[in-house]
């Protein structure tokens, strides 16, 4: 065969080596231990070599049933967070030659009804928040294997789960509050039914509930920098003793929750303090910089990827939430 004239073949591999194309497929699919002796093939592999045979994979895939394609399932991509976790998932996939498809689902549920002809023909497995969980339905997602993101592990449709040490984070904002001599706190939360917002919100109240003297409010409002703008000017314009620090689920929360209080004549830190949790660019681009609980949204979407690799090849995932960090800046500092 004229080198390079056509794509060579498994039938090409064999002819040069001698021996059979079973022999070939046992050689390059690395079965061949106990079935094909040394020498023989060492000849196949170099043979394939000086021929620049590859194997088809698309074939071999559609043969075993596997794609190597997994679906990333998001909440519609308003920050950062979700695409980092996107780039970590994509790291490990590739390394496992794997492919991951990213499915952003505004408000928790998909744009379609059902973006792929078959979902389950067409994807090898899913990892799914669980702010966007109620799109697997739509996609019939939770009949693959399935690792889901932010999830209670006590009921999360039966999957493995992956998570952050959310309620350490808030632990660590709270005894930075505290220490700092809060005691007056207002919780700006996230607008969303999702069990990480509740880990928040519980995992605060019970901190606070376990320091005398403290006074908890909460109010509500869906993650966008207008609606935490409304809520905390709402707040701050109500009777009775104003809060001292605002702890935040969400940096753009905060980022809202700043244009509030500079509207109302108020300042950060002097007035009020203010945390947030993610650690977005936006931490850092506002005035005075947010202290935050920063999350490794990469190491996160790794681990996600990784965990899926695992229950697809029958292991357990790895075990343990992933750690989080309180960075301090300076919307933090003791009350007046």
């Amino acid at each position: 065969m004229a080198r390079g004239s056509t794509r060579p073949t498994s039938r090409d591999v064999a002819q040069a080596a001698g021996v059979s194309q079973a022999a070939v497929s046992l050689v390059l699919g690395d079965k061949w231990r106990g079935r094909v002796s040394e020498p023989t093939a060492q000849r196949v592999r170099d043979a394939a070599q000086e021929l620049g045979y590859r194997p088809n994979l698309a074939a071999r895939n559609l043969r075993l049933g596997r794609t190597r394609t997994v679906l990333l399932v998001v909440p519609a991509l308003t920050t950062e967070f979700f695409a980092e976790v996107y780039t970590g998932a994509a790291r490990v996939a590739a390394a496992h030659g794997f492919g991951v498809v990213l499915y952003p689902s505004p408000e928790g549920v998909g744009p379609a009804r059902d973006p792929f002809a078959s979902a389950q023909a067409a994807l090898d497995g899913v990892i799914a928040s669980s702010m966007a969980a109620e799109a697997l339905t739509a996609i019939r997602g939770d009949q693959l294997p399935l690792v889901m993101l932010d999830s209670d592990p006590e009921g999360s449709l039966g999957a493995a789960t992956v998570n952050l040490d959310i309620a350490d984070g808030i632990r660590q904002v709270t005894e930075h509050l505290l220490t700092l001599g809060h005691r007056r706190f207002l919780h700006l939360a996230a607008d969303i039914p999702s069990w990480t917002f509740e880990v928040r919100a519980r995992e605060l109240a019970s901190r606070l509930a376990d320091a005398p003297g403290t006074d908890l409010r909460t109010i509500r409002a869906p993650i966008s920098i207008e609606g935490a703008l409304r809520a905390t000017e709402a707040t701050l314009a109500a009777p009775g003793p104003r809060p001292t620090a605002l702890v935040c689920d969400d940096d753009k929360l905060a980022v809202g929750a700043y244009k509030a209080i500079r509207r109302a004549g108020l300042r950060v830190p002097d007035d009020l303090s203010v945390t947030g949790l993610d650690d977005l660019g936006l931490a850092t681009a506002i005035d005075p910089e947010l202290t935050t609980v920063r999350l490794d949204a990469e190491a996160f979407g790794e681990r996600g990827m990784r965990a899926l690799l695992a229950v697809l090849e029958g292991r357990p995932p790895e075990e343990g939430d992933l750690p989080v960090s309180l960075v301090v800046r300076g919307s933090t500092a003791p009350p007046r």
